[in-house]
């Protein structure tokens, strides 16, 4: 695989491990309400939820990490093509920042595969 297509699919996996450690562990730490512009009790009371999400970003984050481990070009594609998909539906549903912080990047990403190789 070209570098430029590994190193963008390796950016867009560190993007996701460093959300499921802000969504696990900081959600209603200053680190977490900075980064996502909660409110404190907000935090709180969604901090279980932040949680479940964080796992799920993980999740997107392992199949990044296996699929570019094992050199399996198509996984690569689909877990960088559900990124893309989550990030259109949490800029829809959330915060049009998600559209530059997940989908721009994946599909970046997955350009880089399809047209440099």
């Amino acid at each position: 695989m070209h570098i430029i297509a590994t190193a963008l699919s390796l950016l867009v996996c560190a993007i996701h491990v460093y959300i499921l450690v802000i969504e696990m562990f900081f959600w209603d730490k200053p680190q977490g309400i900075k980064a996502f512009g909660l409110s404190p009790d907000f935090a709180r009371a969604t901090k279980v939820l932040a949680a479940n999400q964080g796992l799920y970003n993980g999740f997107l984050a392992a199949g990044i990490a296996w699929a570019l481990a094992t050199g399996q070009r198509d996984a690569l594609l689909f877990v960088l093509g559900c990124v893309a998909v989550a990030g259109l539906y949490g800029a829809a549903s959330s915060s049009r920042k998600i559209l530059f912080v997940q989908t721009v990047p994946a599909t970046a990403a997955m350009a880089a595969i399809l047209f440099l190789g």
